[in-house]
């Protein structure tokens, strides 16, 4: 029986696809980044670091945290929040700093088979 509903939720759960490259982050985001840091010189966070409780998970799956060059020049894209299917409770996003210990504990469940494919425990 708990199969039949492991079945149900993978088949509930969406398709996210999350901004990765800076041509993927959205302009309306990346002119609400300038602005917030045009008129904040002291800004502790980074602009899309904000959280927002009342976002959707597919709303949380677009914003992101940093879409700048680093100190090399690469321009990086780092998601504010990061989608993880969890068995019970579904598709849910965790802040990139808020939940890094959950973060981290989702990466720790990650294995590699012979063939290089990513499994799950």
């Amino acid at each position: 029986m708990a199969t039949q509903n492991s079945d149900q939720n993978t088949d509930q759960r969406k398709e996210i696809h999350q901004p990765l490259t800076p041509e993927q982050v959205s302009p309306e985001q990346k002119a609400a980044h300038k602005k917030m840091m045009e008129e904040n010189e002291n800004l502790v966070l980074n602009p899309g670091d904000m959280v927002d409780g009342e976002k959707t998970l597919e709303e949380k799956s677009q914003q992101v945290a940093v879409d700048a060059p680093d100190i090399t020049g690469d321009h990086i894209v780092v998601p504010t929040y990061f989608v993880v299917d969890d068995p019970e409770e579904g598709q849910k996003a965790l802040h990139h700093i808020k939940d890094a210990e959950e973060i981290s504990d989702v990466i720790r469940q990650a294995r590699v088979d012979e063939s290089g494919e990513r499994t799950w425990n």
